[in-house]
């Protein structure tokens, strides 16, 4: 019998120590500390194929097929949302990116970001009004930016958003075809900025040793053939359309998506 209650107590006492040692490395693994970088590379695709500029083609949906010669947009305003749901905004003035298949513009690097354990990200497709109001002068290095990367119309027109191109036929056009998709607001009477929210399939963890790099896929098929279906065969030109225009902000502001987070630690992964 006393055996019994030795045998009992030894178990006892294991188990105790084992939730002992599991709560510990449960409030460690809790207590992020500290700030660091988080990147976000953004991965272009043509509907599940890689984009490759100027060889490849892709057909869609629409009967067009397309040779994409250039492919660059403008992401900003990004908010990174933890699991409890608090916010951090990401400062303004340093928040407007240029991405550029041609330019291998690909990543954007948030620097400063506040330990945390975050589960969403919100950022905008294209400039936003308070932004653009600011004037030339108001609009930092990213202006030049912005124009070194064909990304601007005259400065009263404003940004272009989406720049688009590339060469298609389709069932009634049989030679190869040049088109122009350049999407951006125009002044402030027609406004296209578009905001996206992204759910992370894992949580980023940010602290002083975890710098966490979310991968997104882009499929920039949407851009033509998502909800809107924008038929180039009847337009290979959109520029300035109070109709076709607002309908690729849409299309366009659905085809990101987060695929995968790497957490590394002092910035391997």
């Amino acid at each position: 019998m006393k055996l019994i209650h030795i045998k009992l107590s030894i178990l006892v006492a294991a188990f105790i120590s084992l939730t002992s040692c599991s709560s510990d490395d449960d409030n460690t693994s809790d207590a992020l500390t500290g700030e660091n970088n988080v990147s976000l590379e953004f991965d272009n695709s043509m509907n599940g194929d890689d984009l490759i500029l100027g060889t490849s083609t892709y057909t869609n949906s629409n009967d067009e097929t397309l040779t994409i010669n250039r492919l660059n947009y403008i992401v900003s305003n990004f908010v990174l949302i933890d699991e409890e749901g608090n916010e951090f905004i990401y400062p303004k003035d340093e928040s407007y990116f240029v991405i550029s298949e041609e330019n291998a513009l690909n990543e954007v690097v948030l620097t400063n970001i506040p330990a945390g354990k975050y589960v969403q990200m919100r950022f905008g497709v294209g400039v936003d009004q308070e932004k653009y109001q600011q004037g030339a002068e108001g609009q930092g290095d990213f202006l030049q930016i912005a124009e070194e990367n064909n990304m601007m119309w005259a400065w009263q027109a404003g940004y272009k958003f989406l720049n688009f191109e590339g060469t298609f036929t389709a069932p009634s056009i049989a030679s190869s075809t040049d088109f122009k998709i350049h999407m951006g607001s125009h002044g402030n009477t027609l406004d296209n900025y578009k905001e996206v929210t992204v759910n992370l399939p894992s949580t980023a963890m940010v602290s002083d040793e975890m710098i966490p790099l979310i991968h997104l896929e882009v499929d920039a098929n949407q851009i033509l053939d998502g909800e809107h279906k924008i038929y180039l065969s009847e337009a290979p030109v959109v520029m300035v359309d109070e109709v076709k225009s607002p309908q690729i902000a849409e299309n366009t502001s659905t085809m990101f998506e987060v695929h995968h987070v790497h957490n590394g630690e002092g910035g391997h992964h």
